[in-house]
């Protein structure tokens, strides 16, 4: 599921949800892994304060789900997509994206904004699969550029 939440930036869907089917075919992931939400820089600066103890707002963050499948974090609960109160293993969490940062880090690194938010929905992934580039010495740095590069991103 991808829902864009925000009208400052103009975003084009049904080519980042064909490219979210390639990542998650790419990784073995379940069609429902996660939901991808484009968000206003308010409510991302809000989260990043709440959830990161981070002033301003930040470009992507990841919500890995609880024990019962709903975003623990502050996104809304995927009403009416579970039949029943069994865990659903396969979802992963929300991403919550913020097309203004990206549109910033986009000019910054020479890329096309389309392309910056693909690099972020694939960073979101890997963080719901829990890696941490911020204390793992590398790691997922190295399998996200490897993923990139078979995605054909720079």
């Amino acid at each position: 599921m991808m829902e864009n939440h925000q009208r400052r930036v103009r975003i084009v869907l049904p080519p980042l949800e064909r490219y979210f089917a390639r990542v998650r075919k790419l990784l073995g992931l379940a069609d429902g892994a996660a939901s991808i939400w484009f968000v206003d820089d308010a409510q991302m600066a809000r989260w990043n304060r709440s959830y990161r103890r981070k002033r301003g707002s930040t470009d992507v963050l990841s919500f890995p789900a609880s024990a019962n499948g709903h975003a623990r974090r502050g996104l809304p609960v995927r009403v009416g997509r579970r039949k029943s109160a069994v865990p659903d293993r396969d979802y992963l969490g929300d991403i919550a994206i913020s097309p203004v940062m990206a549109k910033r880090n986009a000019r910054r690194f020479g890329r096309t904004l389309p392309d910056e938010l693909r690099i972020l929905i694939l960073h979101g992934v890997l963080h719901l699969l829990g890696y941490d580039h911020e204390t793992d010495g590398g790691e997922m740095s190295r399998i996200e550029n490897r993923l990139r590069a078979k995605l054909g991103l720079s």
